[in-house]
C-alpha cells in the first residue's frame, strides 16, 4: 500500500513539472515567434575575421538603423527585411573590401539556432528564431547576434522593449531570468535535442 502511494506522489510530482514546463515553454514559443535577430556569422575563427565580423555588424547597425524603427510586428520587419536583403549585402561586402579581404558574403532570412542568452534586463529562450543571416566567406567562424525586432541592438532605437512584441506574461519571463534559471536550463536541453533530430 505505501509503495503504491509513493508511486502515486512521484506520477502526481512528474505531472505537475510537466504541466508547468509546458506552460513556460508557450511563454517561450511566443517570444520565440515575435522576434527577429540579426546573426553575423564570422569567416572563422582569427583574430582579423573575427573583427572584420565586428565592422561589419558595427555598419550594418550605423547605416539601417532606422529600417527597423517604428514596425510594430514580426510580419512587417520580415517584410522590411526581405525588401533590405541587397542593402545589408551591399553594407557588409564594402566593409570586407574596405578592410583588404575578399570574402563573399551571403545574406539571407531564415531560422536560426540560438543557445539561452541571458542579458542585464533580458533573456532570450534557446530555439529557432527569425533571422536576418550574414554568412561572411567560409561562416565557419563564432557568430555574433542582436535583437532587431523589436529595435532592442540599434543605436538609434535607444533601446526596444519585448513588450512591444510579445504577450505581457512572455515578456515578464523573459524580464526575470533569476526566477527561471532552471527553466531556461530545461527548455535549452530540450531545444537542443529537437534541434538535433530534425
Amino acid at each position: 500500500m505505501k509503495k503504491r502511494i509513493r508511486l502515486s506522489l512521484l506520477c502526481g510530482l512528474i505531472c505537475a513539472v510537466l504541466l508547468s514546463m509546458t506552460q513556460f515553454n508557450v511563454l517561450c514559443d511566443d517570444l520565440r515567434q515575435n522576434v527577429l535577430r540579426l546573426h553575423i556569422i564570422a569567416n572563422s575563427d582569427s583574430a582579423f575575421d573575427q573583427q572584420l565580423k565586428l565592422k561589419v555588424r558595427d555598419e550594418i547597425l550605423a547605416q539601417t538603423g532606422e529600417v527597423f524603427l517604428n514596425v510594430e510586428d514580426l510580419a512587417v520587419a520580415e517584410q522590411v527585411t526581405a525588401q533590405n536583403l541587397k542593402k545589408f549585402q551591399q553594407i557588409a561586402q564594402s566593409v570586407i573590401k574596405q578592410n583588404g579581404a575578399n570574402y563573399n558574403v551571403d545574406v539571407c532570412l531564415g531560422d536560426s539556432f540560438f543557445e539561452t542568452r541571458h542579458y542585464d534586463t533580458f533573456s532570450l529562450p534557446a530555439g529557432n528564431y527569425r533571422s536576418l543571416i550574414i554568412k561572411i566567406g567560409e561562416a565557419k567562424g563564432k557568430n555574433w547576434w542582436c535583437v532587431v525586432f523589436p529595435a532592442m541592438c540599434i543605436p538609434a532605437a535607444s533601446g526596444g522593449d519585448l513588450r512591444q512584441s510579445v504577450d505581457e506574461r512572455a515578456a515578464s519571463v523573459a524580464e526575470n531570468k533569476d526566477k527561471y534559471i532552471i527553466k531556461f536550463k530545461t527548455v535549452e536541453i530540450y531545444e537542443k535535442l529537437k534541434n538535433f533530430f530534425s
